[in-house]
């Protein structure tokens, strides 16, 4: 028995959002993995992070869809993350660059308005001694 109309565009919907979760997640990947890594060290971490991201879409598609993996829900799945990785996904990757650039410089001044103190104690007391 064919599935009715609005189960069909539940799954489809529901598969755009589960690739757009995977593009999230890749997103994310990229972000923490760094550029100077071994090659071995690339595939483990690739295998590690496909094997997350299969778990993650599975339990999503399970509780939103009752996991039907229908070939189009594959197909949908790898639109939206086409979608996502060609249209949103440099303006997320430039929003998350900015914010970590400031992260990183109020982390860094933080860290040297938190040690001055300290210098200018040690520099005293090197004073002393002489």
């Amino acid at each position: 028995m064919p599935l009715q109309l609005n189960i069909q565009v539940d799954i489809v919907i529901y598969s755009l959002l589960a690739g757009i979760l995977t593009g999230i997640l890749f997103d994310a990947y990229r972000l923490i993995r760094g550029y100077k890594i071994p090659k071995l060290i690339v595939v483990v971490e690739d295998l590690l992070f496909w094997a997350l991201c299969a778990l993650v879409v599975f339990t999503f598609l399970l509780y939103t869809n009752y996991a039907f993996l229908g070939p189009y829900v594959y197909v949908f799945i790898g639109i939206a993350i086409a979608f996502y990785i060609k249209f949103i996904s440099p303006h997320i990757l430039k929003t998350e660059r900015v914010i970590g650039r400031k992260f990183s410089k109020s982390l860094r001044v933080s860290a040297k308005n938190f040690i001055y103190p300290f210098k200018i104690f040690m520099s005293k007391m090197g004073n002393k001694n002489k």
